[in-house]
């Protein structure tokens, strides 16, 4: 097959993905999707930055060379990043095949079909996630009586801790990437205020033992006994514990902690309401509930302002 039906195909199948399937690089887990195409090129965007980029044409013609040509392969994990959107594109071809970590021409690839195919509500940013997360949590707390938690049922209980827990790890998340710029923005002994509150530098000092051999030198050098810092060795103790008949009680006191733990997540169902929700503000937009949610917000930021004005 001739690459100019190749390229012919591949612009088809770019352009022609649902809107809600991104493309995902393998190594640097990047997600893109295609924007438009013409004879020299297919445009990309990756999501996280608006970045756009163009693959041009004759590069996808030396990859089809390699491939189908020559017969080689390429190991999508260890690609540099500039080819990785390139590769991914070529996979969607029906004239190539990914099996396992590996791209290579193939008789029997299906045209369309990529592992680096992704449904776009899995690859979403960590703000995306904080943002979905915290609107299901808020729509939660207007449809549960949280206020008498005991009144509700078990199955609501659940929904309100998964929520409130996958609200906590994607804020946390986007907490420290917000606090790695922020730290470079505030002097040494600088403070930055912003309309819900200041932030200020604080440092705090975390210790870890050097090597044991360093301590007992130093130790040394200073004419200092080295029983008066040997103790005992928990990993060692617990060697023993394993190996024989000594009881753990009689070397530990134990607390035992009971605690509910997340174990699974039901992202399609989380998506589900979450389209719900989404619909529902748009229709809200032009009716009289709107009208009431923007005044019931600008009450709010009026009961703000009066409480930071009175210090």
């Amino acid at each position: 097959m001739s690459f100019e039906t190749v390229w012919r195909d591949l612009r088809t199948e770019a352009t022609d993905l649902d809107s809600g399937t991104v493309l995902v690089t393998p190594a640097s887990d990047r997600p893109f999707v295609v924007t438009s195409s013409a004879d020299d090129r297919i445009v990309v965007e990756f999501r996280e930055r608006n970045e756009e980029r163009i693959l041009w044409r004759d590069q996808f013609e030396v990859l089809y060379e390699r491939l189908a040509v020559e017969g080689e392969e390429l190991s999508a994990s260890e690609l540099p990043p500039g080819v990785e959107p390139y590769v991914v594109v070529l996979s969607l071809g029906m004239e190539f095949d990914v099996d396992g970590d590996t791209l290579r021409a193939s008789d029997d690839g299906v045209a369309g079909e990529s592992p680096f195919r992704h449904p776009e509500w899995e690859v979403r940013t960590t703000p995306e996630r904080a943002h979905d997360d915290a609107l299901l949590l808020a729509d939660a707390l207007e449809r549960y009586d949280v206020a008498d938690l005991d009144s509700l049922s078990s199955e609501d209980l659940v929904n309100l801790y998964v929520l409130l827990s996958d609200v906590q790890r994607e804020a946390d998340r986007f907490r420290r990437a917000t606090s790695d710029l922020l730290l470079d923005r505030i002097g040494p002994e600088g403070r930055l205020h912003g309309q819900f509150g200041s932030v200020t530098r604080t440092s705090r000092r975390r210790r870890r033992l050097k090597p044991t051999e360093e301590i007992l030198d130093a130790l040394e050098a200073e004419g200092i006994p080295e029983d008066w810092v040997l103790g005992i060795d928990q990993d060692k103790l617990d060697v023993v514990l394993s190996v024989t008949d000594l009881v753990e009680s009689a070397v530990y006191d134990v607390d035992e902690q009971v605690y509910v733990q997340k174990t699974g997540v039901e992202e399609g169902e989380k998506h589900s309401r979450l389209e719900g929700l989404k619909d529902r503000l748009a229709e809200a937009e032009d009716d009289e509930a709107a009208a009431d949610l923007h005044q019931e917000i600008e009450v709010l930021e009026e009961r703000i302002d009066e409480v930071l004005a009175a210090g």
